[in-house]
């Protein structure tokens, strides 16, 4: 009888995806329907390789916890992307042929566009060869871009590490009496909605960053640093946010002017980027001297646990354990995902989206919440981003650091 869980992770991680990890399987260990929970090392190349391990010492809540505030993906990740099941049957086969010896009737793949490509590919395999399993994908991202769901597991703590860090260098920028710009890179390829999180940094006390550059806006140098040169008139630190991804008008991404690494392109066909703010620090340089430092958040923006999002945490969480629950009802080649109630206060709810209307798609910010000279974000952003970045997860420290579940 093919009843036991097979999940895996996939893609870059997050700082809560453990805590939907956490999710699949608490529930597969408590489901009498459900036999051994296993989990795939290094994502689906676990199951290529033979290497799989079980997950029963998390019948431990304490584990499970713990479990929670890990960041980084405690099974490990990968970038591989499937290919069609008709281009390469017998990997397939392979993958299907694992399946069966170890009789694994349900498959949960968490991780971002690519991984629901995955999970819609294996999904279609499975109703090919009439094998019995469900297969769902579970949603993560720090880039927010999958398509139907609100928003995706992973984006709220990053957006509050962003906003917060923006928060401190607006104000380590105004110590000195003299011009200084300070240029904060965020992660983000096509979608600005990590860099977008920086405008969130405002309120009574700050203004945030000045100026906030996403890919959804084509970037033009020459009103950029007119932009820049007109604030420093007014303001000794000006802060300006930019995307990894941001582009001119022909879509070519500002990295590529001054990058050998942009000619590089990773497994799924996407440009290596970085190098974009330090590109806009030697316009600024060269055009007006000013004093520019460059902050490049790196891999911290999806590491960083300690100050994450509690609503990020709990929700990720929830999407896992209701992702099984939508495998126990039959459901197969779905993605949990949000929906947003409509009402004055922050309410949303789980339901199932086909992997098909999902991967390969991506979800931009809307027009609406970006300024009308689209150099920053509106109040319809904050009034979006904010409940996503609420609250403070309890965490368990031991000689003032905080401790993590390791494999």
């Amino acid at each position: 009888m093919n009843n036991n869980l097979l999940v895996g992770q996939s893609g870059g991680p997050t700082s809560v995806i453990n805590s939907s990890l956490a999710g699949v399987v608490k529930n597969g260990l408590d489901s009498k329907e459900i036999g051994k929970v296993y989990g795939m090392v290094y994502g689906i190349e676990g199951v290529l390789k033979d290497n799989i391990i079980e997950m029963d010492k998390f019948t431990d809540d304490n584990m499970i916890k713990l479990l929670m505030q890990t960041p980084s993906s405690y099974l490990g990740s990968c970038r591989k992307k499937l290919p069609e099941p008709e281009d390469d049957p017998e990997m397939f086969a392979k993958i299907f042929d694992y399946f069966r010896k170890k009789e694994i009737g349900y498959f949960f793949y968490i991780g971002g566009n690519d991984s629901m490509d995955t999970v819609n590919k294996l999904s279609r395999y499975a109703s090919s060869v009439d094998y019995e399993i469900k297969i769902v994908g579970i949603p993560k991202t720090i880039d927010n871009d999958l398509a139907e769901t609100d928003h995706t597991p992973g984006y709220g703590s990053a957006a509050k590490f962003v906003a917060n860090s923006v928060r401190q260098l607006s104000l380590d920028g105004a110590v000195y009496d003299k011009k200084l710009v300070t240029v904060v890179e965020v992660m983000g390829r096509n979608a600005g909605w990590l860099t977008a999180a920086s405008a969130l940094a405002k309120d009574e006390q700050l203004g945030g960053p000045d100026i906030v550059c996403i890919p959804e806006v084509p970037f033009d140098m020459d009103s950029l640093l007119k932009k820049i040169e007109d604030l420093s008139k007014v303001k000794n630190g000006v802060v300006v946010a930019i995307s990894e991804g941001t582009k001119d008008s022909t879509g070519k991404y500002l990295c590529e002017y001054v990058s050998k690494q942009a000619a590089n392109k990773d497994l799924f066909n996407h440009v290596s980027l970085g190098g974009a703010g330090r590109c806009l620090e030697n316009y600024i340089i060269d055009n007006f001297g000013f004093k520019v430092r460059t902050v490049e958040f790196s891999a911290l923006q999806r590491c960083f646990a300690l100050g994450g999002s509690l609503t990020d945490v709990k929700e990720a969480f929830a999407v896992g354990f209701e992702g099984v629950e939508l495998a126990k009802k039959g459901m197969t080649g779905v993605m949990p995902g949000f929906k947003r109630l409509d009402g004055p206060d922050y309410k949303i709810e789980i339901v199932p989206f086909k992997t098909s209307q999902v991967a390969n798609f991506e979800k931009g910010i809307p027009a609406e919440m970006i300024t009308e000279d689209g150099y920053n974000l509106n109040e319809k952003f904050r009034e979006y981003a904010l409940p996503l970045i609420a609250g403070e997860p309890d965490l368990i420290y031991g000689d003032g650091l905080i401790k993590f579940a390791v494999r």
